[in-house]
């Protein structure tokens, strides 16, 4: 697996080292050792999976708080998605900075998402589906979101959203009050 860092603390893009044969492929996605070589999380304790129906779709801008934080490993099974994370932590030197990478099926990347990150998507092709890997059992309480289109992060989504849930599309815009959260 290669490790990349990119431009927010902490955050990598993962991508397999496909072994290839007239079969197919076969390729590690996780590894215990690899994660820890990077101090990445590796005690995850839950898998979900998201499916989506239409192009277009926006799921987030999501995160969880303290005691249920998490970090996770987001990728793409089926399809595409625009896949965008925010610094949230308030002492990182990229706090209230955005970065996004493209998931396909295709390119078998994954994502790791430290705690105290917003995470969100766009599917960018009709029936995408993403699984994800979480270092924290799911507790609602702890759930929170900021919009999609918050004016103050002015994320480069690809294109106009078409299909967007109303607790998406209700979460509040961060205003000049907001610290940051501790992962």
């Amino acid at each position: 697996m290669r490790f990349t860092e990119i431009a927010l603390q902490g955050a990598f893009i993962i991508e397999p080292d496909l072994i290839e044969d007239d079969r197919g492929f076969f390729a590690r996605i996780f590894c215990r050792r690899e994660f820890e070589g990077q101090a990445l999380n590796t005690d995850f304790v839950q898998q979900n999976i998201s499916f989506n129906r239409s192009k277009g779709t926006i799921r987030g801008m999501h995160y969880r708080v303290r005691p249920h934080a998490e970090a996770k490993i987001v990728r793409c099974t089926r399809g595409a998605a625009y896949d965008v994370i925010v610094d949230l932590r308030a002492k990182s030197p990229t706090f209230m900075k955005w970065a996004a990478i493209d998931l396909t099926a295709e390119n078998h990347r994954s994502i790791y998402i430290p705690d105290g990150f917003s995470h969100g998507f766009m599917t960018l092709t009709d029936e995408t589906e993403l699984t994800y890997l979480h270092s924290s059992f799911y507790e609602a309480s702890a759930e929170r979101g900021i919009r999609f289109d918050d004016p103050s992060l002015a994320i480069a989504w690809p294109a106009r959203p078409r299909v967007i849930s109303d607790r998406d599309s209700n979460f509040p815009y961060i205003d000049h009050t907001f610290q940051g959260i501790e992962p």
